[in-house]
């Protein structure tokens, strides 16, 4: 396994609220503008979220909007894609285990992400991933050449 450039806690936050920024406020404003309903109560906007979260890195080499800007993104622990599953881990089931223990998982992952060299995180050990500085390709080239080291 190389986790090769490891993304840490402020740049990930950044990219956080950048997300919740461009997506979730516009998604929240349209929706109010065209129900006139609170929309905290809408299960429509968690579903636009919870697809967004899960469908754009599969498709968009582990980006999502905010990360993209921040230059980091999510890949597998060897370095590959993400694929429909990892990602699915990664947000719903490790969402449950982040409410199953009341929030006290969410401050561990926090802890990690500060004190582990590799920066992963529960929800990245339970799918597989880390977040990572490298663009698409680039692991895949620090793996050749610590390979031909090695030889």
């Amino acid at each position: 396994m190389n986790i090769y450039k490891p993304a840490g806690f402020w740049i990930r936050l950044g990219a956080s609220l950048l997300d919740y920024i461009i997506v979730s406020v516009p998604l929240l404003l349209i929706y109010w503008l065209i129900t006139g309903k609170d929309p905290n109560e809408s299960m429509i906007i968690s579903l636009v979220v919870l697809l967004y979260s899960i469908l754009l890195p599969v498709f968009w080499q582990g980006y999502l909007i905010g990360k993209r800007i921040c230059g980091i993104r999510i890949v597998k622990k060897d370095g590959s894609q993400v694929g429909l599953v990892t990602m699915i881990m990664r947000v719903i089931i490790a969402g449950l285990v982040y409410g199953i223990t009341f929030g006290l998982g969410l401050i561990v992952s926090l802890f990690m992400i500060g004190l582990r060299e590799d920066k992963r995180t529960l929800h990245d050990f339970i799918a597989g991933t880390y977040v990572t500085y490298a663009s698409p390709g680039e692991e895949e080239l620090y793996t050749d050449e610590q390979i031909r080291k090695s030889e």
